[in-house]
């Protein structure tokens, strides 16, 4: 690819968005970023500071950004209720694509998730889904901030003629600080906490998942997957499941991350343990940790994400993905689960985050 290439990565500062931008920049792409707040980037060449939420300040902010030719929409706010989330991630996703109408854009990618499968925040698993999770399911009756996320997508593409791209990640795994949803950093936490105190590494999440076939989703083949779906052009406008490639089960994974550690496992008790609950003093905890370890002042708060690990660990229902839609079309990017959560893991040593 050449400069010709111009990207805006939308939510830059998380994983997905953060991924695919170095990923870019390395593949020669010019890279324009925008988050909420100003912020340095090491892949970034011009930044945009913008609260899509309010119109008029984006589409001031979006003036820097109307020679983009490829959109990677990575971000999400979070309400109080489903119908707030609808309401505002779609005004948000539409200020955008108002803000940049007379762009050049050729591609755009939206990144959600297997709530799309599963149901909203509001609804989540009260329909028991068929595994693995087909692209072209149905979609679940109710609202869900997911769809309306590519309602206005698919309305956008049509109006600015553009091709576009849906990407559905199992849970992240990767290296960012302060993301929400970011599990190998708050297990890696957990450990370094059980470690310290000698508390019992035990699995925190349900028996139905401790047990069930699963996958994850590598932050590195998700951004192979946005790369390969802007420059194929049998992939547009198709919607894509994106997993490592291999299935695990918690059982034994949870024995090689408490291995990595070299912590012993716990046995497990039978139900539901949570991290929230369990962790509760881990703000205190951890402080002591960073001063005996020398270790980055980071508070706890922005490396461990522990409701939402919980909810991932203690799903009650089988969860697994097909990837159909893009192995046929060429895709074939593979990751080995564990070295997610292990490089994951030697990064935050490396960078004197957690103890070594």
């Amino acid at each position: 690819m050449t400069k010709q290439n111009i990207a805006l990565i939308v939510g830059a500062t998380g994983l997905s968005g953060s991924y695919v931008g170095r990923l870019l920049k390395d593949q020669g792409w010019t890279v324009v970023t925008l988050s909420r707040s100003p912020v340095e980037l090491d892949f970034s060449d011009r930044h945009i500071a913008a609260d899509l939420a309010d119109a008029p300040s984006t589409f001031a902010a979006l003036k820097q950004a109307q020679d983009v030719t490829h959109v990677f929409y990575c971000t999400w706010s979070r309400q109080p209720s489903e119908d707030e989330n609808v309401r505002v991630n779609a005004v948000m996703i539409r200020n955008l694509f108002n803000g940049i109408a007379d762009a050049p854009v050729k591609h755009a990618a939206l990144v959600t998730g297997l709530k799309h499968y599963l149901g909203s925040f509001d609804d989540y698993a009260k329909v028991t889904p068929y595994t693995p999770f087909l692209e072209n399911s149905p979609r679940l009756p109710g609202p869900n901030f997911y769809y309306a996320q590519e309602d206005v997508l698919f309305e956008k593409a049509q109006e600015q003629g553009f091709t576009w791209s849906v990407h559905r990640p199992h849970t992240m795994i990767g290296f960012v600080i302060g993301n929400a949803m970011n599990m190998a950093v708050t297990l890696a936490v957990y450990a370094s906490i059980c470690k310290a105190t000698g508390r019992p590494f035990v699995y925190p999440g349900s028996p139905e998942q401790y047990a069930a076939v699963t996958d994850v989703t590598d932050a590195r083949v998700l951004a192979r997957q946005l790369h390969w779906a802007a420059t194929t052009p049998a992939a547009a406008d198709m919607p894509f499941n994106i997993v490592n490639g291999d299935v695990f089960r918690w059982t034994w994974l949870w024995a090689q991350i408490a291995d990595y550690f070299d912590l012993p496992v716990a046995d497990y008790p039978g139900q539901a343990t949570p991290l929230e609950q369990s962790m509760a003093d881990a703000a205190e905890v951890w402080a002591g940790i960073v001063a005996d370890h020398d270790l980055q002042d980071i508070p706890v708060s922005r490396l461990a994400s522990w409701w939402h690990s919980d909810a991932d660990l203690s799903r009650t229902l089988e969860c697994f993905t097909d990837m159909t839609n893009s192995r046929t079309r060429g895709f074939n990017a593979y990751q080995p689960t564990p070295d997610s959560f292990f490089d994951v893991f030697d990064t935050l040593r490396a960078q004197r985050i957690i103890p070594s």
